[in-house]
């Protein structure tokens, strides 16, 4: 599995929860195998119980490509299902217009099931589910909660309300889009604002920004200097795609800008003069510093001869022995405000 597919404990259970009313037969699974899973994840239950032919929807990269390796489609799902499983996030919005979808997927004779960790919201989140699908079963076990609902029962006008909730918006008073659940969705992320205020004067030609998110440092860059030819945002996150493209359709007349659904953990597809980088450092409520380190591996793969990249990070992370480990010259452009600004050069293939 890699740096960033890593299933923590708390979401491992709340996909055993999810599974259990089939297992317990309180539930019984469709006779046809129509069955659409919104945020779908690779586990124990979804190898024992799922089919080839069931509907996944995931917008995480990493995720997505596990799911696939083991088989399954992720394209997406299209019109009605006898049952759609769903594993809501926990910013509120983007889990309404989650629960929103999935009674669309469901309509009126289907059945929708979802879990959510005590820790991760279960409570209110099963009171969003049951003010919108109305009467609701449930079930508690492994410090989490399942519940499910038929559609019938559903309030189409609160559905259409909560459609909304999880479309992009403008943020930051017009001057980005974006969209809720993103990383730092509706603010400007002040580690981010530090990078782009000590980046040297000198960047230019092909770059690149790792995590992009809904494309404040990529913006940043472009809005800097003239001298950058092509920009490639890479983003793992799907739903941030689209704010990330129109965010950056401003700048297009400056330099060519790509636009990649990616992991970056696995490495980059091209070679860049320069490399930015605000990286990832936890999923869900765990630290993962090995995100971050991935990224400066996969940056220093990539750099070109004379390439530096620069990052971002919270201080107490461990970055500085991999950056050693990795480049020949490495400063601190900044330490404060609890975060360090690392430039590094001269890699070590």
């Amino acid at each position: 599995m890699n740096a960033a597919n890593h299933l923590d404990s708390s979401t491992a259970a709340a996909l055993d929860t999810l599974f259990l009313p089939f297992e317990e037969a309180s539930l019984a699974w469709p006779t046809d195998d129509r069955v659409a899973f919104l945020r779908a994840r690779a586990c124990v239950p979804l190898r024992r119980f799922g089919r080839k032919a069931w509907s996944m929807e995931q917008s995480f990269r990493p995720f997505a490509d596990q799911l696939e390796r083991d088989g399954f489609d992720v394209s997406g799902a299209h019109g009605h299902y006898p049952l759609v499983m769903v594993m809501p996030p926990r910013q509120r919005d983007e889990a309404r217009g989650l629960f929103s979808r999935a009674a669309a997927l469901a309509g009126p004779d289907g059945m929708v099931v979802a879990a959510l960790a005590n820790a991760e919201g279960a409570r209110s989140g099963q009171d969003d589910f049951a003010q919108l699908f109305g009467a609701t079963q449930s079930l508690t076990k492994n410090k989490c909660r399942a519940f499910w609902a038929t559609g019938g029962g559903v309030d189409t006008s609160l559905a259409g309300q909560w459609r909304l909730l999880d479309a992009t918006r403008e943020v930051l008073d017009g001057r980005f889009l974006s969209r809720p659940g993103l990383f730092a969705w509706d603010r400007v992320d002040p580690a981010s604002a530090l990078l782009l205020s000590v980046l040297p004067e000198d960047i230019g030609g092909v770059v690149a920004d790792l995590g992009a998110g809904f494309g404040f440092l990529s913006c940043g860059v472009l809005d800097r200097y003239k001298d950058v030819r092509e920009l490639h945002a890479f983003e793992a996150e799907g739903r941030a795609l689209e704010p990330l493209r129109e965010n950056l359709a401003v700048h297009a007349g400056k330099a060519q800008v790509h636009v990649h659904w990616h992991d970056v953990t696995q490495g980059l597809p091209g070679r860049y003069d320069a490399i930015v980088s605000n990286p990832p450092f936890h999923q869900g409520r765990s630290d993962r510093p090995e995100l971050g380190q991935a990224f400066i591996h996969a940056a220093a793969d990539s750099l070109s001869t004379d390439g530096q990249c620069y990052v971002v990070a919270n201080r107490h992370l461990p970055y500085e022995a991999t950056f050693a480990r990795r480049f020949e010259q490495v400063r601190v452009l900044a330490d404060r405000d609890g975060f360090k600004v690392f430039a590094a050069k001269g890699v070590r293939r």
